[in-house]
This record gives structure tokens, C-alpha cells and sequence, in this order.
């Protein structure tokens, strides 16, 4: 079971990594904390101090259409808010994160089609 599937890169989430030293991810639904944090640490080579867990229920979603009402949902996914110990950082940016994390995460799975 692949743990981390994406990391959240928000204006929202990158203030509260340069200033709370807190990271976002979205992660598999099944994961619980202690996953998620032997996850982050394996991947990134940091010491996790705090994981907070938040699941979120897809919405429902409908749309007219010439051949009459067409109604789904959503899927349901997970978020993570990671704190990190002080003195580590995460940098998404980074051309081997990138590389690594980046294919994966977009061939794989996102919470917003």
C-alpha cells in the first residue's frame, strides 16, 4: 500500500511550512497515523513530531445534460498535516523530489476530477 500519494502545494500549506514547520499530504484513506509518519520520515530523511488526519467526503455532483440529469460523486480522500521537528524542512521543489514524487503522484490518483 503506497502511503503518501501526493503532496498538497497550496499558498495555504507553504505559509504554514515556512512558518509552523507543517507539511500537507494527501494520503491513502486506510493509512493511520503511525504509517503516515514512518512514511514521511522514510521518504524525506526528516523526524516527524505531530501527524494530524483529516477525511474529507466527496461531494455530490450533478450536471444537466440534452439527455436528462446526470448526478455522481466525488471520490472521498484523506489529508495529513505533518509537523516536522525544528531545523527540518521538506522541499518539494527540488529537481530529485520532483522526479520521485512528482510522476507518481500525477499518473496516479487526485481528488479533484
Amino acid at each position: 500500500m503506497d502511503i503518501l500519494i501526493k503532496p498538497i502545494l497550496t499558498e495555504k500549506m507553504t505559509a504554514q511550512g515556512e512558518k509552523l514547520n507543517r507539511y500537507g499530504f494527501i494520503v491513502d484513506p486506510r493509512a493511520n497515523k503511525l504509517q503516515i509518519k514512518s512514511a514521511v520520515e522514510a521518504m524525506y530523511n526528516v523526524v516527524v513530531m505531530d501527524v494530524n488526519t483529516i477525511n474529507y467526503m466527496g461531494k455530490l455532483k450533478s450536471r444537466y445534460t440534452k439527455h436528462g440529469l446526470l448526478v455522481g460523486r466525488a471520490d472521498n480522500y484523506k489529508k495529513a498535516i505533518v509537523t516536522l521537528k525544528d531545523g527540518d524542512k521538506i522541499d518539494f521543489y527540488s529537481r530529485s523530489e520532483e522526479r520521485r514524487v512528482g510522476k507518481e503522484c500525477r499518473s496516479r490518483w487526485s481528488p479533484y476530477h
